[in-house]
């Protein structure tokens, strides 16, 4: 996991087609997630190379899409049926 950040990568698309785009985009970053939040952990590349295939799917008129770096991600806390990110020794993307 060296040289990567945990983000959350979450999105409102009002279009049913951009959603489906918008969800296999982000669900190919993602650790984990629900409905439309999801966890990455990325590199300064992948997190760049997102936010360029989503701006690529989204419309900024009708649409949202927001990723927030969480720092202390080693204390993270979670309550319910909720699971800890998982981190591989290695991610695929693409």
């Amino acid at each position: 996991m060296k040289n990567r950040q945990l983000y959350i990568a979450a999105y409102d698309i009002s279009c049913n087609r951009r959603l489906r785009k918008a969800l296999y985009v982000v669900r190919s970053y993602a650790s984990g997630g629900q409905k439309s939040v999801f966890e990455c952990f990325l590199t300064p590349a992948e997190k760049a190379q997102l936010l360029d295939d989503v701006s690529s799917i989204i419309d900024p008129e009708e649409d949202r899409f927001i990723l927030l770096r969480l720092l202390g991600a080693k204390h993270i806390r979670t309550l319910g049926k909720a699971v800890l990110p998982q981190d591989g020794s290695f991610f695929y993307v693409g």
